[in-house]
């Protein structure tokens, strides 16, 4: 059999599983495998401005494809930058294969430059970690993705000991990645489930991430309506029902979460489905005494001393919510009319109004202006909550945010990596000056890769909801305002236009022309931060 390389055996390898793209900062160690993308048809390597930017395009290339996005960083500072995008794509459950160098086996524990030791550093940030064999890299790295893939998905790290790349192996192929199949719920769990629905008044369902990634949406909406239950979000299951569902009764944590709170204090069971507490923990919104029912691939994480667990299935989710929907129906005690009233209220507040531009305002015009199909996303700020409650988001997948991890800077190379994975689907990014300033630097990449997305920057020149918490305390503002006043700064960043918008007719005539551009565009809405501090940081529990 004619011999080939470690490295090409890892790229053929990744490409046959379907990666696409690979992103990162090279190092001497990665030539060989970057000789290999250049030479292999259907993979390519995309050069980041940071290796935290290489992470967060890897996450959102797992969540838009459902193979595990793939990013690169050499030893020390390069895994430690790496780091960022690993852990967030662990937390915001998203399938990933974290690459790194690593030292070859006779310098493990020696002392040399920019050694760490990588397999310690990323396994608390992974779902475990592992390193290459020259003759068993194939299958390590479909070890890597099954692993990323099954249950809640997460990042995996691997690292490449360096020196190993050339070495003459026999070629080894990857198959099609199969996660592990979830469990089959238990027959017990599901009677005690059927048992504490059927006894509730006022069950209410709170849908999280676990539903997306199990396809549920038709049961979820099919059980609303059956029963006439009201259906919470969490942040990240923005999509699965329709913000103008008569059953729709906001999403948690966000935005007026003190409006939605009035619909949960009316229940008597928590139906939770999929429902991930890595971006809410339960007793943060329920209100003490009040029970659970649990479906989900994972045991429920709560107060147990504070919240009885009625029903805990554990194992695929759809089952469970076929066997409430073989229940007899009939409305429960709910009043859709009085939710529907509670669902206008918020929206009416969250409506842009008229005076000083706000992100009220921005947020109306850009979803306006972005079609349906288009995908947004948003880095962390006081404009994620606006977000999480305002924005109409069709279906899952449309509106891309970071809330289990919530860092900083994700915003921009959430983008570029949606319109890689996307490219005919319209792309934007909603970013607060501060986030902003964290991963500038990638706009390099959306310009090298040409890529046509449309960059909002929020500028209010404030960190609006460190800001608001210290106005509570009655503390001064100190270590919060991003500049004194004025703008991002220029015509061009990095060679991306800049269009400067001061009211909302200049915001649309700016994202128009933004979205019929055939690169990166910069429109910087000069915005009002004033108008956050009534509409985030709301009582979640009544």
């Amino acid at each position: 059999m004619t011999s080939t390389t470690v490295a090409r055996n890892v790229v053929t390898g990744l490409r046959d599983m379907g990666v696409r793209h690979v992103f990162g900062v090279p190092s001497g160690g990665w030539v060989d495998y970057m000789e290999a993308i250049r030479t292999t048809d259907g993979i390519d390597f995309v050069l980041t401005s940071h290796e935290g930017g290489a992470g967060f395009m890897a996450d959102v290339c797992g969540r838009l494809t459902g193979v595990p996005g793939v990013c690169f960083g050499t030893f020390g500072p390069g895994a430690t930058n790496l780091a960022t995008g690993v852990g967030g794509a662990t937390l915001d459950r998203s399938p990933m294969i974290a690459l790194t160098d690593e030292m070859p086996a006779p310098l493990r524990g020696r002392t040399v430059q920019m050694a760490i030791d990588h397999q310690a550093l990323f396994a608390p940030l992974t779902k475990t970690t592992m390193r290459i064999e020259a003759d068993g890299a194939a299958d390590t790295l479909a070890q890597a993705a099954r692993i990323a893939l099954s249950g809640r998905p997460g990042a995996v790290h691997v690292g490449l000991p360096q020196g190993m790349s050339a070495e003459a192996v026999e070629p080894a192929a990857i198959g099609p990645i199969v996660p592990d199949a979830p469990p089959a719920p238990d027959a017990a769990a599901l009677d005690a489930l059927t048992a504490a629905f059927a006894a509730a008044a006022k069950p209410v369902l709170a849908v999280g991430l676990g539903a997306v990634h199990a396809g549920v949406q038709d049961r979820i909406l099919a059980l609303a309506e059956r029963f006439g239950l009201p259906v919470l979000l969490t942040p990240m299951a923005k999509g699965m029902v329709p913000e103008d569902h008569p059953n729709y009764a906001g999403v948690l944590f966000h935005a007026l979460s003190d409006m939605v709170g009035r619909t949960h204090a009316e229940a008597d069971l928590v139906v939770a489905v999929g429902y991930d507490p890595i971006e809410f923990n339960y007793e943060s919104w329920m209100k003490d005494g009040l029970a659970l029912a649990s479906i989900d691939v994972a045991p429920a994480d709560i107060d147990r001393a504070k919240h009885p667990v009625a029903a805990e299935v554990v194992g695929a989710i759809a089952p469970a919510l076929d066997a409430l929907l073989a229940l007899p129906a009939g409305a429960r005690g709910w009043d859709l009319a009085a939710l529907a009233e509670r669902r206008a209220a918020m929206f009416a507040k969250l409506k842009g109004r008229e005076g000083r531009f706000g992100p009220c305002a921005a947020l109306d015009v850009l979803r306006d202006v972005l079609p349906a199909d288009g995908i947004m996303t948003c880095d962390v700020g006081a404009h994620t909550h606006l977000i999480g409650q305002h924005w109409r988001t069709p279906r899952p997948g449309t509106q891309i945010m970071t809330n289990g991890w919530s860092a900083m800077g994700f915003g921009l190379p959430a983008a570029i990596a949606a319109k890689l994975c996307r490219p005919d689907t319209p792309v934007c990014c909603v970013l607060g000056d501060g986030g902003f300033l964290m991963t500038v630097g990638e706009l390099a990449t959306a310009a090298r890769e040409k890529l046509p997305i449309v960059i909002v920057v929020f500028t209010d020149n404030d960190l609006a909801l460190i800001r608001i918490k210290q106005e509570k305390k009655a503390n001064p503002i100190y270590g919060t305002p991003v500049r004194a006043e004025g703008t991002i700064g220029g015509p061009s960043l990095f060679g991306v236009p800049v269009t400067v918008a001061r009211d909302p007719a200049e915001f649309r005539t700016a994202l128009e022309a933004g979205f019929a551009a055939d690169g990166p565009v910069i429109v910087e809405a000069l915005l009002d931060s004033r108008e956050y501090d009534e509409l985030v940081l709301r009582k979640d529990k009544p």
